[in-house]
């Protein structure tokens, strides 16, 4: 009898089981294993260096193009780019709230929220999975560049400047928030902010690289929470 797709199956990477958000206790060692599939499994590993560059080098040469080439003026381009960051710091709160903490109710909702941010919160210290694969960063990049160019025009390029240096902030923000300790100063604020979110109720605290949509929305932590 043939016994090797059984002891392929034995010798098979263990993939981590999914869990629902609340069935997740943080641990601050180790990293999931979200594929069998090797090469799969390493694309879903990043180092934070690559997607920051793309995202900033972006935000840069769209600037540079559009203000070299004058299809927009100083002032426009300025005033379209804190237009896009502002832009993209409303979508980082409603993807977070929404998308990455979607109500889990079937096996395939539960699948896709533990893969996509689950995961993150179960090892909220791996730092490999604190952002996009670079190919799935230059394909995001690339579509976000057609849809703000193409429904914008011209002001598409200081839109998109703002919303991708945003990106590339969030992802700074989120990195230092999960590698570093806070600092003895007022930005440990943010820290807090975010530690709340991760141990204390994942309901409140969306915010990551400001906290303005909190404000605004009513998701910000008790004061006196600790």
């Amino acid at each position: 009898m043939n016994t090797a797709p059984e002891t392929a199956e034995v010798n098979a990477p263990l993939v981590t089981p999914v869990k629902t958000p609340d069935a997740i206790k943080p641990k601050h060692k180790g990293s999931a294993r979200l594929f069998k599939n090797p090469t799969l499994e390493r694309l879903t590993h990043t180092h934070i260096a690559g997607p920051l560059t793309i995202f900033f080098s972006v935000a840069a040469v769209s600037l540079y193009y559009s203000l070299s080439r004058d299809l927009l003026t100083g002032l426009s381009a300025f005033g379209l780019f804190l237009g896009g960051w502002l832009l993209f710091t409303l979508a980082e709160y409603l993807m977070h709230r929404y998308v990455y903490h979607l109500n889990t109710s079937t096996p395939a909702r539960a699948k896709f929220q533990y893969t996509m941010h689950g995961v993150h919160h179960e090892f909220p210290k791996d730092k490999t999975r604190l952002a996009m694969p670079p190919i799935l960063t230059v394909f995001v990049a690339s579509l976000l560049f057609f849809i703000f160019r193409f429904t914008l025009g011209n002001a598409g390029f200081g839109v998109l400047a703002g919303f991708v240096f945003g990106y590339a902030l969030y992802l700074f923000v989120h990195y230092a928030l999960h590698v570093y300790a806070p600092p003895k100063n007022f930005l440990k604020f943010w820290w807090h902010h975010h530690a709340m979110h991760h141990y204390k109720q994942d309901e409140i605290a969306f915010g990551v690289s400001t906290t303005l949509w909190d404000h605004i929305v009513g998701t910000m932590p008790d004061k006196k929470a600790k």
